[in-house]
């Protein structure tokens, strides 16, 4: 081993969100005592992100995002990047000039932003604590705000900041809000829904330019509409930070690749959340989830295997959404490709969707519809066939 490691754990974590701290306490359900490193390039301990654009918006108080991380032997190296890993001598570099050794590794290096192609300064890539805060001193300014994109992230921030009383106007390419997700009538109903809440809707408008003009931005689109505001904010999805891991000879492809017990293809790295690719023994495929609950279940799993266990990780995550007062559940693959076979009990406002494909339902929609997620997976589980016709009732809407 070289001379130069002046860190070991036995424990290393890469990464400080919140796979990073499940990883943590699930390692700490296995084994009390031995140390834990976890290396962050936010300032910030682990805290959870989506009250950033859900719950501190309905005035919640921001001391509620933090985990709890435990620190009994636990190191929180926070404002820091690993830069390289060597992981036949199991050493891990940061961009502080430290060094590491570990026991066993893993990778919850999550996701970066997709960034647009303006070099304006100020854009805010809505993901992260200090995105919310310089967020919340525009909203609170009372500055209008263009928001760009349609998808999860920029509806959720269009609801939360026209909820506090912000002029807002979404732009985006798609023929409605979420329409790569939802059917096209619901789709449609939520440009609606959305204008009725005092948003502008801007559909069909892709982005041709983004100016900084002094305290203010430009932003020009294809509909030739110039739209001037004090700020703007892009949800345009993230990318997997797979380069570390690819660079360390892992397999990747959207994603580092994981087994089902979480390892990557070295049996002392594990790797788990955003930015890792596993096998759905529901869907039958590969995939890689965004959202909380995978998370959560995700970063325990692989905690409690780096420390010794043997868990397959066979969870199918859900993920949830609040848009002013609609909000759901949601499970499996929503895509709008797929046949959608809608079951309204208030048509737009309260019902389950099903999306299905080759007879199976490959993932469901509860619509304002609440404590039906494990009745969900258990029929993404099920082989069919499934039809229109004898799908519809399957879960009460």
């Amino acid at each position: 081993m070289p001379d130069h490691v002046i860190h070991h754990y036995p424990f290393l974590v890469v990464g400080g969100g919140m796979t990073a701290d499940a990883a943590i306490k699930g390692i700490r359900q296995v084994n009390t005592s031995d140390a834990i490193g976890m290396i962050g390039s936010e300032a910030y301990p682990p805290y959870n992100r989506p009250p950033l654009s859900k719950a501190l918006w309905k005035g919640d108080p921001l001391e509620k995002i933090w985990r709890g991380t435990p620190s009994e032997s636990v190191s929180l190296l926070l404002s820091r990047t690993v830069s390289s890993i060597d992981p036949k001598n199991k050493i891990v570099r940061d961009d502080a000039g430290e060094t590491y050794s570990y026991g066993k590794l893993l990778l919850a290096t999550g996701g970066r932003v997709r960034r647009l192609p303006y070099n304006a300064d100020g854009i805010i890539y809505f993901r992260t604590l200090d995105d919310y805060r310089r967020l919340r001193e525009l909203a609170d300014r009372h500055q209008t705000l263009v928001v760009i994109g349609g998808g999860f992230i920029g509806s959720e921030v269009a609801a939360a900041l026209a909820l506090n009383g912000t002029p807002v106007t979404m732009v985006f390419p798609e023929n409605g809000i979420g329409a790569r997700v939802y059917p096209p009538a619901l789709s449609q109903f939520l440009n609606e829904f959305y204008r009725s809440k005092g948003v502008q809707v801007l559909a069909n408008n892709s982005l041709t330019g983004i100016e900084r003009r002094g305290a203010t931005y430009a932003v020009t689109t294809a509909g030739r509409n110039e739209l001037i505001a004090g700020g703007v904010v892009a949800g345009i999805g993230i990318q997997p930070n797979q380069e570390l891991g690819q660079a360390a000879g892992l397999d990747v492809g959207n994603g580092i690749v994981v087994d089902e017990f979480l390892r990557t293809t070295h049996p002392d790295i594990y790797a788990a959340g955003d930015v890792a690719s596993f096998q759905s023994s529901a869907l039958g495929k590969r995939i890689r989830v965004e959202h909380e609950d995978n998370a959560n279940v995700m970063g325990e799993t692989a905690g409690k295997n780096m420390a010794g266990e043997t868990n397959p990780y066979r969870h199918l995550p859900f993920f949830y959404s609040d848009l002013f007062d609609l909000g759901y559940e949601a499970v499996g693959e929503l895509d709008a490709r797929h046949q959608i076979v809608e079951d309204w009990k208030d048509e737009f406002h309260e019902g389950v969707l099903y999306y299905l494909s080759d007879g199976r339902v490959r993932g469901v929609l509860l619509w304002n519809t609440w404590g039906q997620v494990d009745a969900a997976r258990a029929l993404i589980a099920e082989h069919g066939p499934f039809t229109a016709q004898n799908v519809k009732g399957r879960l009460p809407a």
